[in-house]
């Protein structure tokens, strides 16, 4: 199957999140070229600023794709690269009607693939694409899941119920989809493509903060329930029990995306990107053990999280395998996200 290797050319979507920009500086450290899409002129400033050197000798640059979801979007920024890392997609949990989050999530992921279909060329080999957990649990899963799972319960709740359905039914609603349509494109267009697909599928992602972020306030939607677990402690300690989740380091997400690009196994395939799985408690545990001096974490109830029995537990021995991961501890994540934080003031 098709894969890249350095200097060659790849073009990552949404450049400005937080993903994204782990995932550029990964590659511009690797030796790769680099464009990247943005929705607006003034989100170029910190990114240039950030990859200063790179932007220099023309290894960077960023194009602007206002909106993701109008026909032909992304015609232009497909022409020429040797690979695709679309990371662009909401995620929130604020919509009310399911379509302000389900249209930009299927129409930038179909309206990309579109465009690669028509004016890509032939040197394109590989498109990643970043799904989600939530593409393959629903609340009512059970037991081990693995790449074969795919969530359809939240989409039959968001057709039957529209506005009614719960947020978490819409954010989960929209990442099955837009995954299952880009399947869907390839599979109707194998005869006209010469490249491949992978989708990778994290869990909550944390991690420091490489993107620009100037206030807790603008955080994206994982690291504002970290923070707010952790430094604010606005959730309460019940509110936080009823959290069981998988989790990955960001680091660990960038680098999938990097191994989804040069291995040759892993076109065609889907991957869960998870480091674990986690509860509040097991947070608190870890920070309160490494002792950081002048930072108070809640206590909770210590040891809770060795007994807990989780509903569903994600296997990411597919990524540790194919891609070769090796996946980030507690301890180093939580310890690097609280000295990042407070670096900044917060």
């Amino acid at each position: 199957m098709p894969a890249v290797s350095s200097p060659a050319k790849v073009l990552v979507s949404g450049a400005n999140g937080f993903l994204a920009v782990y995932i550029i500086k990964d590659l511009l450290e690797r030796g790769y070229t680099i464009r990247g899409t943005v929705r607006s002129e003034s989100k170029n400033a910190y990114l240039l600023n950030l990859f200063k050197k790179e932007a220099q000798d023309g290894k960077f640059e960023l194009v602007v794709v206002p909106d993701i979801t109008a026909p032909g979007a992304f015609d232009e920024a497909v022409k020429g690269v040797d690979a695709i890392e679309h990371t662009a997609s909401p995620y929130h949990y604020k919509a009310d009607d399911p379509s302000e989050i389900i249209d930009p999530a299927v129409k930038g992921t179909i309206g990309i693939l579109e465009s690669v279909l028509k004016h890509a060329g032939p040197q394109l080999k590989r498109v990643v694409v970043t799904s989600s957990i939530s593409a393959i649990m629903s609340p009512e899963s059970n037991g081990v899941l693995t790449e074969k799972n795919w969530n359809d319960s939240s989409i039959t709740q968001v057709r039957e119920l529209g506005r009614a359905a719960d947020q978490g039914a819409k954010y989960r609603a929209s990442k099955s989809l837009a995954e299952k349509v880009a399947w869907e494109f390839v599979e109707k267009n194998k005869s006209k493509i010469a490249w491949d697909l992978t989708t990778l599928c994290p869990p909550f992602v944390y991690g420091p903060i490489l993107h620009d972020v100037r206030s807790p306030e603008e955080l994206n939607s994982s690291m504002a329930l970290f923070y707010e677990a952790i430094f604010t402690k606005r959730k309460t300690l019940g509110e936080l029990a009823q959290i069981q989740s998988g989790w990955v380091d960001a680091r660990d997400v960038s680098l999938g995306h990097v191994r989804a690009l040069e291995v040759p196994a892993a076109g065609g395939e889907r991957f869960i990107l998870s480091g674990g799985e986690a509860i509040w408690q097991d947070w608190f545990d870890v920070l309160n053990e490494l002792d950081i001096p002048d930072f108070n974490v809640p206590v909770g109830t210590p040891g809770a999280g060795k007994a807990f029995k989780y509903k569903q537990t994600f296997d990411n021995s597919k990524a540790k395998e194919v891609l070769g991961i090796k996946f980030h501890e507690k301890p180093e994540t939580a310890l690097d996200i609280v000295n990042d934080l407070r670096a900044k003031g917060w």
